[in-house]
């Protein structure tokens, strides 16, 4: 079948391409370093022309809270006007678990806003909710560094590898529309400060982890179970450390 990636060049994006390519799916890869831009319009009818499937894994370049909720809910009405002219017969789109518990969070509100348009579209859908990507681990460290230590509220946090959530969103893409959303998530759960503690050492970094039940997470402070999953969630099988071992650029 074709299936057409929206995000298709970004790190999820491309490892679904190629899983999707390598079960012998016309996987296309489709952003705006492919000619095809959500928020204008451009290139989508001729993209999705064909197309069975459609997934979106796209990202807003801003995380500020105006723009983020404009890229989601514009590139989204563009799409879903697009598929529905083409016949797309299943639209998956990535999301992240916990948008429901956090939703004074700018990116989250967006995110809640974007499925909300999926659902009252008429195109059979699926939701994928995944946790945080152990890629982004180190930006995280980085962001929460005050003052040279790095504050972390000792929350439950479930992170995962993109290859992990490409597989599954992936599987979701070729079964029937769910109508409805799954969760996935890393195999191991953790205090967020104690992971933390963990990874920084096995980097070598020096700073301290400073444990802060008012820490932010992407500009609000989570409660403890905003960033897992619920019971009957998809679980990956990359374990964190073995990750690390085999991404030098993790450290």
């Amino acid at each position: 079948m074709k299936i057409v990636v929206i995000g298709g060049t970004g790190l999820i994006g491309s490892k679904l391409v190629t899983k999707l390519g390598e079960h012998g799916h016309e996987a296309v890869a489709a952003s705006p370093n492919t000619g095809v831009n959500t928020l204008t319009g451009e290139g989508l009818a001729e993209v999705l022309a064909g197309a069975s499937t459609v997934i979106d894994v796209s990202n807003s370049p801003s995380f500020e809270r105006a723009a983020v909720m404009e890229f989601f809910t514009t590139s989204t009405r563009n799409l879903l006007a697009a598929e529905s002219a083409a016949g797309v017969g299943h639209h998956v789109a990535l999301s992240v678990v916990g948008t429901e518990r956090l939703p004074e969070n700018g990116y989250f509100a967006a995110k809640i806003a974007q499925e909300q348009l999926i659902e009252k579209s008429s195109i059979p859908f699926s939701l994928v909710h995944a946790t945080q990507f152990f890629e982004f681990i180190r930006g995280i460290a980085d962001q929460s560094t005050i003052d040279g230590k790095v504050h972390i509220a000792p929350v439950l946090f479930q992170p995962m590898a993109g290859d992990d959530v490409a597989q599954a969103v992936g599987r979701v893409a070729v079964g029937a529309p769910l109508n409805g959303r799954v969760e996935v998530g890393g195999p191991e759960q953790f205090r967020m400060d104690e992971f933390f503690r963990e990874a920084l050492a096995a980097w070598g970094d020096p700073r301290e982890v400073v444990t802060d039940p008012q820490a932010q997470y992407f500009g609000s402070v989570p409660s403890e179970r905003t960033l897992v999953p619920g019971e009957g969630a998809t679980l990956g099988q990359i374990r964190y450390r073995d990750w690390l071992s085999q991404n030098a650029a993790g450290k």
